[in-house]
């Protein structure tokens, strides 16, 4: 192989290297969905990032199935990312029916217990987001919009 060769491939193999190493906040903020909102989740009530994401996705999850289509419609334009928040949210599964029975969960967000309780999160963190998730909502979306989230959360 001539100089002129390898000058091109190491070029080349410069130029690739460059291109992933400029894409790295990209990829890394891809997984992890509203950044902004799981650094205030995690710092606020000391969580991991997984179970901010999570423990956020599982009460958007709930608000979602109480507020109707274009009530949540407004509540997911607040949140940056809400798409993966809902996917990150783990299932009820098997344990649907503990949250009632776990000591701190508040009974309309039983239903989020047992996902919390998937993430290694006690029930009584439930009652503790909500008030960030609010808070959040209204910072971006305005006070009628935390209106519609605490409404459906309570």
């Amino acid at each position: 192989m001539t100089t002129n060769g390898r000058r091109s491939i190491l070029f080349v193999g410069c130029v690739f290297a460059l291109a992933v190493l400029t894409q790295a906040p990209t990829l890394a903020q891809e997984k992890t969905p509203s950044p902004e909102l799981v650094g205030m989740l995690t710092k606020d009530l000391n969580v991991t990032p997984k179970q901010a994401t999570g423990g956020a996705g599982a009460l958007f999850g709930l608000a979602k199935s109480r507020l109707k289509p274009d009530q949540f419609s407004q509540v997911a334009a607040a949140v940056p990312g809400m798409d993966g928040l809902l996917k990150a949210a783990p299932s009820a599964g098997g344990l649907s029916g503990l949250g009632s029975t776990l000591p701190g969960a508040a009974g309309g967000l039983a239903p989020a217990a047992a996902s919390f309780q998937k993430l290694g999160l006690s029930p009584d963190m439930v009652g503790k987001f909500v008030p960030v998730l609010t808070k959040f909502v209204g910072s971006k979306g305005g006070a009628d919009v935390a209106s519609l989230l605490a409404g459906a959360l309570k």
